[in-house]
């Protein structure tokens, strides 16, 4: 299953607690990526069943280059000679990703045994997904 998640990559906020501290609730801008991850696996992928067995998950995330860069860093940036060490971190992508594909591509993200994540720049941002049986 390849499928790519269009626009700057996100990772998964921190679960926020009400003003009681009673009840704990997830950000909504992290509801609105994992929707987003969700809608762009079933464009792709929808007709195929959940993975049953162990799961390798890998992540290619772009990040886009801004304006205001230079030429110089621009082309660096492009040739991966320069990489993004920015925010998000690259753990909270995942498991934004991670966490949204559950029921989905896999029954539960604890099937993941094997995980590669990369961040580049490009023209494009987006995260793009290949998610394997083996």
């Amino acid at each position: 299953m390849i499928f790519e998640i269009p626009g700057a990559p996100q990772g998964k906020g921190r679960p926020r607690v009400t003003r009681g501290g009673k009840h704990t609730y997830t950000p909504q801008k992290t509801k609105d990526y994992e929707n987003l991850v969700k809608h762009s696996f079933m464009a792709k992928c929808g007709n195929m069943a959940p993975i049953e067995t162990d799961v390798k998950m890998s992540l290619y995330i772009v990040y886009s280059v801004t304006k205001s860069t230079s030429k110089k860093d621009r082309k660096l940036m492009l040739d991966g000679k320069i990489r993004p060490t920015k925010k998000p971190d690259i753990d909270n992508i995942i498991k934004a990703v991670a966490d949204a594909l559950n029921g989905l591509a896999y029954l539960d993200d604890k099937q993941i045994v094997e995980l590669e994540a990369i961040k580049w720049y490009g023209e494009n941002p987006m995260v793009k997904v290949m998610i394997e049986e083996i």
